[in-house]
């Protein structure tokens, strides 16, 4: 008897049915693809892959007692904290390679503690109403090579006060002359400046156990009220192999600023500068703990500030007390190595 074939068969020597193209596909696909999928495989595979995807959870949910004991760790890893996002990705990529369900779904954790942490950051928080003051900071680097384009750039801005860190002796006149023309008031101390539209008083250096002056406060007769302006910049920290995260000063700086900006009796106290750290590092506790961030209370996004060419780390920070903030954002790249940033202030809280 003869016998039909349809064209997704074909007749084979033996006498049996020879399966089609797509049978052969979908065969094939069973075997070695869906199939890796199936069964109670997926979810005895990949279990160091889960585990680790918990360790990472863990290390987000509980950053701050990861230990600084051994090479300042804690800190280090505090500062890059958001990009820890990435080891989520990393981790992902290993489970699907390894077909494990067992690591998707352990993956939930890590995933859910970064959104914690850092989900609010996407929103944009940037206020729509009145500010009364514009301020700007920005580390200049004592390397600069536009001193003079650096500060035109600042000044067009629209900032009411201005501060600079790592001003060098060799680029102070430059700064000075340009800046002038439009900020009457202003009072370089060290390496560190506040210029400022509004009349200064009480200024002075703050101790901050550098030895020399890397931090100020001024007192600023604003149309709203007098303002207690600092200006600072922490110690650098470095990752060196053999010392890991060397914060040892810059967290000892922190305390001292910490303890000045506590102790101050002005209602409404602005800091400006370079901390050398993020928010989320337990070493500016003493400063962070009694002051909001601009960007993370009116930005929009993380703000990230250095290296300007690609930058990583908000460690440049605008913060009040006793003050509002409406808006925060970055300015356009200098020749410096630090993004400068901006921030509008409601002084009416």
């Amino acid at each position: 008897m003869a016998r039909a074939y349809t064209s997704e068969a074909a007749y084979s020597e033996n006498g049996g049915e020879r399966q089609g193209l797509w049978s052969r596909y979908t065969g094939n696909r069973s075997r070695g693809g869906f199939a890796g999928w199936s069964g109670s495989g997926k979810w005895r595979r990949g279990m160091l892959l889960a585990a680790l995807a918990l360790l990472l959870g863990l290390a987000f949910f509980l950053h701050a007692e990861v230990p600084n004991a051994i090479g300042n760790l804690g800190s280090l890893w505090e500062t890059f904290l958001p990009w820890g996002g990435l080891l989520i990705v990393v981790l992902l990529v290993a489970a699907v390679l390894r077909r494990s369900a067992t690591a998707l779904v352990a993956l939930l954790v890590p995933t859910l503690m970064w959104v914690n942490l850092f989900g609010g950051l996407f929103n944009d928080k940037t206020g729509s109403g009145p500010a009364d003051l514009t301020v700007v900071t920005h580390n200049v680097n004592a390397d600069n090579a536009d001193p003079r384009g650096t500060a035109k750039s600042l000044a067009g801005s629209g900032a009411d006060i201005l501060a600079l860190e790592e001003v060098s002796p060799a680029q102070a006149a430059s700064y000075r002359s340009e800046l002038g023309r439009t900020y009457r008031f202003h009072k370089l101390t060290g390496t560190v400046g506040i210029w400022s539209k509004y009349p200064m008083s009480d200024i002075r250096t703050v101790d901050i156990k550098m030895g020399w002056p890397r931090a100020m406060r001024a007192t600023v007769r604003t149309p709203k009220g007098e303002v207690a302006v600092y200006a600072a910049h922490l110690p650098s920290v470095r990752v060196q192999f053999r010392s890991g995260f060397t914060a040892g000063k810059r967290d000892g700086s922190a305390e001292a600023l910490g303890e000045a900006i506590a102790h101050d009796p002005a209602d409404k106290v602005l800091l400006l500068g370079d901390l050398n750290g993020t928010m989320n590092d337990r070493a500016l506790a003493p400063i962070t703990s009694q002051m909001r961030s601009a960007q993370g209370a009116a930005g929009d996004g993380f703000g990230f500030t250095w290296p300007a060419s690609f930058p990583m780390a908000r460690i440049d920070q605008i913060m009040v007390k006793g003050a509002d903030p409406v808006s925060a954002w970055t300015l356009p790249a200098t020749d410096s190595d630090h993004l400068p940033i901006a921030a509008k202030i409601d002084l009416t809280e």
